[in-house]
């Protein structure tokens, strides 16, 4: 188990080194399971409390596009997906307009790590965080960590119900 462990990690941080910011989640429930949440993509409304309502436009995949309205209806992100992977359990979109940073691109990674037990990897790159009266790029950084970790801990309270 631990050279298993030991194995996925590596693989983490060969895939992460230039992340910028990176959420991990180890989850008692299988690659599987957790990957045929993550993999809808269409419906993060009902994991965050950040999204109300999210319109998906083309393939449900790669060329596909989701914008995602704020619960007020004010404001909005659009998100394009560049890399769509079942067999790898993987997803690459980019935040196209609605978030102070140029260049955002994420990453959906889930792991195997055997034993019904797997890790969720998240990673975000931007080239540059545009400054702006409302945040700080480390008010925006720790935002990014708390909606992502609440969408992964909502999508495993998920599993855990059905």
């Amino acid at each position: 188990m631990l050279i298993l462990l030991g194995l996925s990690f590596s693989k983490i941080q060969a895939q992460n080194t230039d992340a910028q910011v990176t959420v991990t989640k180890v989850i008692d429930q299988s690659a599987d399971k957790i990957w045929q949440l993550l993999r809808v993509m269409d419906d993060i409304d009902q994991y965050s409390s950040l999204v109300a309502r999210v319109e998906w436009q083309g393939n449900k995949g790669e060329g596909g596009k989701r914008v995602c309205y704020s619960p007020d209806q004010k404001s909005h992100y659009t998100e394009g997906i560049i890399s769509f992977d079942d067999a790898n359990r993987t997803y690459t979109y980019q935040v196209l307009e609605g978030v102070p940073a140029n260049e955002m691109v994420n990453s959906f990674k889930v792991i195997d790590l055997g034993y019904q037990k797997c890790m969720i990897v998240w990673t975000s790159n931007y080239d540059s965080f545009v400054e702006n009266p409302n945040m700080t790029e480390t008010q925006f950084t720790a935002f990014l960590h708390k909606s992502v970790q609440e969408l992964i801990d909502n999508m495993v309270l998920a599993t855990q119900k059905g």
